[in-house]
């Protein structure tokens, strides 16, 4: 099988589009590998063999993760926190209780700094825009700081990988797609960790809740 004539043979604009739709559903709420798709895609725009743009690929993360987090938002605040109870319940692993507490934990203490910094962070980026409509926070400093965690975070991540793909391209030679081998792999990883950190976060919630509601009776 050959890679290099396989990765040619697939359009930049489809790339864009994947990368775009990927990050913007997830934004929505829905639970789906964005960061590895924007990694990855970022990678490919570093091989000189490939017409695929790193500025293509950042304005696409970027547009994908403002749109689906406005989206969100709207939703939101259309429907209210009834909303997470819903999802909860159809949706436990990613949308139960012990997640909905610690993720309005932290909007509660950091106010809009949740949502900028929720773009780098596996469990806010997916609640930011419908917690945020939910907690009726006010659309103009939502935008202002949804907007500006998604241009850092897709121009950054994009920057990082791209001189990355390009270093590793140089010492690697013909075997360079190993790269993109070894950022998904990571991208996996670093997704499998925040989550593991995530699980114990909400354990460690959901025991201080208990132990409140004890001492109340």
């Amino acid at each position: 099988m050959n890679v290099e004539a396989l990765l040619q043979a697939i359009p930049p604009i489809a790339v864009y589009l994947l990368v775009g739709g990927v990050i913007g559903i997830e934004s929505l709420g829905i639970p789906l590998p964005g960061e590895i798709a924007l990694v990855s895609a970022a990678l490919l725009s570093s091989r000189h063999t490939l017409d695929i743009s790193p500025v293509g690929v950042a304005a696409a993360a970027a547009i994908g993760a403002i749109i689906g987090d406005t989206i969100g938002y709207s939703i939101g605040r259309r429907f209210g926190m009834s909303l997470f109870e819903r999802l909860g319940n159809r949706f436990p692993k990613h949308f139960g209780p012990g997640h909905v507490a610690l993720a309005k934990g932290l909007f509660e203490r950091w106010g809009v700094w949740a949502v900028f910094f929720g773009r780098f962070i596996a469990l806010l980026r997916i609640f930011a825009g419908p917690l945020a409509g939910a907690m009726r926070m006010r659309y103009p400093r939502f935008l202002a700081a949804n907007a500006t965690g998604a241009v850092v975070w897709a121009g950054g991540t994009t920057a990082v990988i791209y001189y990355a793909g390009i270093a590793a391209e140089r010492w690697l030679s013909r075997f360079s797609w190993i790269a993109l081998v070894l950022a998904v792999v990571i991208g996996i990883g670093a997704t499998l960790l925040m989550r593991e950190q995530t699980s114990r976060l909400i354990a460690q919630l959901e025991a201080e809740n208990d132990w409140e509601t004890l001492r109340r009776h």
